[in-house]
């Protein structure tokens, strides 16, 4: 019996088709990290400064918040530091998120056993993005984020207070949390002050850290601060 060419050539096409979901399927990478997440990106909203994705993982969805970045739909990506904030809401977007990840590490290539854990960014200048239109006051006996990188070796081991948001948190890297902190004030390019601490904190957040000020801090590796305040305690 002769195959009509037309049904032919539909089912060539039925299987092409059929081959290439299956290429494009997600498989799970084996030997990632205990705490590497493997998602796809379902669904990507840009805005000024930030990129929203709703990932899948294991047939559950939730949305990720990362540093603006170009992001594929239907891509397979990484992550495995970040924090939950719960009824987050978006100025920009106007829309509250009922629980949504502000993720430090995502990336496209899988996060292995062998790999290292992601480091807070360090280095002789911030390299966090300065965020603009800050009015924060003085913390009540404290001093500006400004006041510290002027004239850091006046506060070398010195007990000081500072008040500011929190522009990025890092948990459990080296057996403590990393927070990033602005105040609106800077000098010369400093305007992002590193704090080593236990406490939990949240993007946006308006706290007041009280730490001991260490200069020319080395972590080796290649890991250098200028400036940090080591054991913050939140106030």
């Amino acid at each position: 019996m002769k195959l009509d060419i037309k049904l032919y050539a539909f089912l060539l096409s039925v299987i092409a088709l059929m081959g290439a979901c299956q290429s494009n399927s997600s498989k799970k990478v084996d030997n990632l990290s205990p705490n590497a997440h493997q998602v796809v990106a379902e669904e990507i909203i840009q805005t000024s400064k930030y990129t929203y994705v709703l990932v899948s993982e294991d047939e559950k969805g939730y949305w990720i918040a990362i540093s603006k970045a170009d992001v594929n739909e239907d891509g397979t990506y990484f992550w495995s530091v970040g924090s939950e904030m719960n009824n987050f809401t978006s100025n920009e977007l106007k829309r509250t998120f009922p629980s949504i990840f502000f993720v430090q590490d995502f990336t496209d290539q899988p996060i292995l056993e062998d790999s290292e854990s992601p480091m807070p960014v360090m280095g002789t200048k911030p390299q966090i993005r300065e965020q603009e239109g800050m009015d924060i006051p003085k913390a009540e006996g404290g001093i500006t984020i400004a006041e510290l990188f002027a004239d850091p070796n006046s506060f070398q081991g010195k007990t000081v207070k500072i008040n500011g948001m929190v522009v990025k948190f890092l948990p459990e890297i080296m057996d403590r949390n990393w927070v990033h902190l602005q105040d609106g004030t800077k000098d010369g390019e400093n305007y992002d002050l590193t704090i080593t601490t236990s406490a939990i904190v949240k993007p946006g957040e308006i706290v007041t850290f009280e730490g001991v000020v260490v200069v020319d801090k080395d972590f080796g590796a290649g890991y250098f601060y200028n400036v940090i305040l080591e054991d913050g305690v939140v106030k």
